[in-house]
């Protein structure tokens, strides 16, 4: 078998039955060994999460926020080099399991870190500015999240709706953008994440401008010959 031949028949897979399901169970793994670290640590005293726990927590729910973020993102690509069309329809699903994993993450700083106390958290939101940032990274998600679903795209039309779930690049910045501020000095996992996002975008400027560049060269015969 060639090559072009093992390709071919590469793009021409189709899902498997159980993809769903896989999809699903593997992606609620990160969140059940958080809550269960978590748990182990302040009722056990164990130290999964090291001697800080809840702020290890919150690290690690944060993280696999970005990495849901860059899983949603990665599927167009991926549809596009692998010919797998199918990938298209589990978006919506990675997309949910970011905004639940920010929100793990949120609920893990309130509840845990300043324990619902509002001077702590005024506090904390005038000391540390980045709070805000990704506060309303979370808000935006939350509209995506909200606006998923087929009645939703059919409410608010396509082109409404794909305008609003373009705030998905600006998620992605303010994300990361919080987590630079979060960690301060140690910036090499946030710059592994910034790279792999600007991976990402590069592909989809580079695929706008071979679409714009395709549509000039076609317009053009069309105005010399009028």
């Amino acid at each position: 078998m060639t090559a072009k031949e093992f390709y071919v028949r590469f793009r021409a897979v189709r899902e498997p039955r159980w993809f769903g399901t896989a999809l699903i169970v593997s992606s609620c793994i990160p969140a059940g060994l958080a809550i269960g670290a978590l748990a182990s640590d302040i009722i056990g005293g164990t130290r999964f999460f090291g001697s800080n726990p809840v702020k290890e927590g919150e690290h690690f729910l944060g993280e696999w926020t970005l990495r849901f973020l860059i899983f949603t993102l990665s599927v167009t690509p991926l549809r596009q080099l692998l010919g797998w069309n199918w990938l298209a329809k589990h978006r919506r699903t990675l997309g949910l399991f970011a905004f639940g994993y920010v929100s793990l993450h949120w609920l893990t700083y309130a509840l845990l870190d300043v324990q619902l106390d509002w001077h702590d958290l005024t506090k904390d939101l005038l000391k540390r500015p980045y709070i805000y940032i990704g506060m309303i990274a979370m808000l935006l998600m939350a509209s995506l999240a909200i606006t998923s679903s087929k009645n939703m795209i059919r409410r608010l039309g396509g082109r409404r709706w794909n305008r609003l779930h373009n705030l998905i690049y600006v998620i992605c910045i303010l994300g990361l953008i919080h987590y630079f501020l979060a960690v301060k000095k140690d910036i090499e996992d946030p710059v592994m994440f910034a790279s792999i996002f600007a991976v990402l975008y590069g592909w989809r400027i580079w695929k706008w401008y071979i679409r714009r560049k395709a549509a000039t060269a076609s317009v053009a015969p069309a105005t010399v010959g009028a």
